[in-house]
């Protein structure tokens, strides 16, 4: 499981330095002001498609399917869903640029009129990103089926270097339609990337058709899992709605803190793409023992990382960002989102346990259910604490569906979870206790930072020993 979900890590990487470049060069070469919430607000729904493809929404649904198909059956099947999702995508990717005007006013109600027409503008472009995405989310079914990771897993950088190129030639005079389209061609190079790994598998184009059947099928698997993926992108809506009204740059801050306190998921990501593998082939007990050593290596994965993004914060800012107006609310804000992070974590990996038996149903229960308290705390703690009350209620939200998950699958006590809590709560709390005591200076802060991390990281390996076999 570790060498699988580490191979994939090291090869996406180089996407998360790209997209970590991407939003750092957007920042830089037009501020964090209007502008930029304008384009972030354009780039919304094509991120929150991005975001549930790569966090496996077809590749939950698809997996079990897929693997009770026969060798003969499996090439008519995926060019019948292919044909299938891109036309569905085509379709709603002209419907959406059809009415991108009343979308636009709907996710930034507090924009001026002429920063949402240049989000128009810039929507009717990056709309066309979606069928792309579909059809990449798609092909990576047939590779992880058969373990190939690395491949799927390329993907990021591939969409992320051409907007990266854009930003960084033009520089300020880069506009908001050619970021668009440098977007849209990423997109489709990381779909074609997979084309000859899926030609190899069978995909004949004498095969693309429509089959009531097959869309029948995957809808199923899929309705509950969009469905939980829709609620966590609605609550995103909703924090972008909210953030519209509360001052220029706020929208462009939530963006950067949450890529930044999302920074350790590409190694995460992996690792749940592994264990839902695994898990797909074996029984309850294998299952059982998957999970309790995945939710050791989630926290091995998470602590550290949120430990030191929690120390590191301001440091990190003023070396990105040095004498960018309005950046100088992102430090605490990284901080809570670090906290966030490790329960988020452990919420991937026990919907995972749930995808690999066939229920997609469970996990979206539990997503309503802390979506709910989410959408219900923001305005709340926005009213009462401003940018920082939108971060605490992301934390209300995940803790919610985590008791949820363990409570519904019935895993207080399958599951170690005393050890696993101490061992992310304790860090955590330390480095809270310590956060206003480190130096001042960048470059000093994020070595201390650093050390911090590394101690933490073996501490907690050492604890809870993710590298052994649970049983």
């Amino acid at each position: 499981m570790l060498g699988a979900s580490g191979a994939l890590t090291l090869v996406t990487v180089a996407g998360l330095v790209a997209g970590l470049g991407r939003e750092w060069l957007l920042v830089a070469q037009w501020g964090a002001g209007a502008r930029t919430d304008a384009f972030l607000i354009a780039l919304f729904l094509p991120e929150a498609v991005r975001m549930m493809v790569g966090n496996g929404l077809l590749s939950s649904a698809g997996m079990a399917q897929w693997q009770q198909l026969s060798a003969d059956e499996r090439p008519r099947r995926l060019a019948q869903i292919t044909f299938g999702l891109l036309g569905i995508a085509g379709l709603t990717a002209l419907l959406t640029v059809l009415a991108r005007a009343p979308l636009m006013h709907g996710i930034g109600p507090g924009l001026d009129a002429e920063h949402l027409r240049v989000a128009s503008d810039a929507f009717s472009i990056l709309a066309w990103c979606l069928p792309l995405f579909i059809l990449q989310g798609w092909w990576s079914v047939p590779l992880h089926a058969e373990g190939r990771y690395i491949l799927p897993g390329l993907a990021s950088l591939a969409y992320n270097l051409p907007a990266v190129a854009c930003l960084a030639w033009m520089g300020p005079q880069a506009t908001e339609q050619a970021v668009a389209w440098s977007f849209v061609a990423g997109s489709g190079v990381a779909a074609l990337l997979l084309l000859p790994a899926n030609r190899a598998q069978g995909l004949r184009w004498a095969h693309l058709r429509w089959s009531s059947e097959a869309m029948r099928q995957l809808g199923r698997q899929v309705t509950p899992l969009l469905g939980s993926a829709l609620l966590g992108q609605g609550v995103t809506l909703l924090e972008r709605v909210v953030a519209s009204y509360l001052g220029e740059g706020v929208i462009t801050l939530l963006n950067l803190a949450r890529k930044l306190a999302n920074l350790p998921l590409v190694a995460l990501t992996a690792l749940c793409q592994v264990v839902l593998g695994l898990m797909a082939r074996g029984g309850h007990t294998e299952r059982l023992g998957l999970l309790r050593q995945g939710l050791a290596a989630t926290t091995v994965i998470t602590t550290p990382a949120a430990l030191g993004l929690l120390l590191s914060a301001p440091a990190i800012v003023a070396l990105l960002f040095p004498g960018v107006t309005g950046t100088e609310r992102l430090a605490p804000l990284l901080g809570w989102y670090a906290a966030a992070l490790v329960i988020a974590g452990w919420n991937a990996l026990l919907a995972r346990y749930c995808h690999a038996r066939g229920d997609t149903r469970l996990p979206f229960l539990c997503d309503l259910g802390g979506s709910g308290l989410h959408a219900l705390a923001m305005p709340l703690l926005a009213w009462g604490f401003g940018l920082m009350g939108l971060a605490a209620a992301t934390l209300v939200g995940v803790g919610v569906t985590c008791a949820l998950l363990l409570q519904l699958n019935g895993l207080w006590r399958q599951v170690h979870l005393p050890r696993i809590v101490l061992s992310a709560a304790l860090p955590l709390a330390l480095g809270g206790w310590l956060l206003h005591s480190l130096p001042a200076e960048p470059w000093l802060r994020l070595g201390l930072s650093t050390l911090a991390g590394a101690a933490c990281l073996a501490l907690v390996g050492l604890g809870l020993r993710p590298w052994r076999a649970a049983t």
